[in-house]
């Protein structure tokens, strides 16, 4: 099969389309013919070992995993010894929090792990949407009805999830984004859009339950005039100086939260999906062999939403 693999840490051009061996199923698991995929920040931060500490986890020296991608779409192509409930060439969506992969023709993944059906009408392409929406689902989850959110960066992956996510807890949200976004952010059910070129949005007084920075781009030292008393401030990176995870251990009122349960969250996403209640958005779609492309526009920040590769 074809895959894109790296064996060192390093810029896009590291990665190289190579042919390497099929997968095979081990007993409770699927073989997934992937159709779809994506190129993320944690994508493009994984290949780069950024930020350092993360070596721990992948690898101090050279990197234990070779192929990227945490988000596929497919069809089921064999089942391991033991697996019910799937069969041979349905269509499946879902995520690859431990091990990635999805940046291969194939892809093994545990049948009760966060794999899930697609729903009907839904094409392949439009399934690559877990990633971003079970980051954004860590913060977005501990709103209740009536609350009121702001989130920076409704623009990517993470944020255009997190407007739909937030909505969807029957929360009051404020989007904050570009000039060219402000359409956008509208049309995925934000009921204020800041445009942070024209305005600024830290200037907006202590109106809000959550701010969560989407995009890695303010911190709790700008943004805490937002808050209301008890509020609390999300943030999806580190934040200058690491302020993000410092603070977080020494106060309530500010976090860098990582999702868990991916197979439950996998499943409600599928249901989402199916009702119209979310629905991704995306950039620019790239063919496997032009992956090195891909990260690099990645790597600019300036996308919108979801950055696909067909396979």
């Amino acid at each position: 099969m074809k895959a894109a693999v790296f064996d060192r840490y390093g810029p896009p051009e590291r990665l190289s389309v190579t042919r390497v061996p099929i997968p095979e199923p081990k007993p409770g698991e699927l073989r997934v013919r992937v159709r779809a995929t994506t190129v993320t920040r944690t994508d493009t931060a994984t290949l780069r070992a950024h930020p350092f500490f993360a070596r721990a986890m992948t690898g101090w020296v050279r990197p234990r995993m070779h192929i990227l991608g945490m988000d596929f779409a497919g069809e089921v192509d064999a089942l391991g010894a033991g697996v019910t409930g799937y069969a041979v060439g349905d269509r499946v969506f879902g995520l690859l929090p431990d091990h990635f992969g999805g940046h291969a023709e194939f892809v093994c993944v545990g049948a009760q792990a966060a794999v899930a059906p697609i729903p009907d009408k839904i094409a392949f392409h439009e399934a690559v949407v877990g990633e971003g929406a079970w980051y954004a689902s860590s913060t977005t989850d501990g709103l209740r009805s009536g609350q009121s959110c702001l989130i920076y960066g409704a623009s990517g992956a993470i944020g255009t999830a997190a407007v739909q996510l937030a909505k969807a807890q029957g929360a009051e949200v404020t989007a904050v984004v570009g000039t060219r976004h402000l359409d956008l952010a509208a049309r995925l059910g934000a009921d204020r859009v800041v445009n942070y070129e024209a305005e600024d949005f830290t200037a907006l007084g202590p109106t809000f339950d959550l701010v969560m920075d989407a995009v890695g781009h303010t911190s709790w030292f700008a943004c805490r005039r937002l808050l209301k008393p008890g509020g609390v401030f999300s943030a999806t990176d580190l934040g200058p100086f690491w302020s993000n995870i410092l603070l977080g251990a020494v106060s309530r009122r500010v976090g860098t939260p990582y999702p868990n349960d991916a197979p439950g969250f996998v499943w409600r996403l599928a249901g989402m999906l199916g009702a119209g209640t979310f629905a991704g958005v995306f950039d620019r779609s790239y063919a496997l062999e032009d992956i090195v492309e891909a990260f690099r526009y990645v790597e600019t920040g300036q996308k919108t939403g979801i950055v696909t590769i067909r396979m």
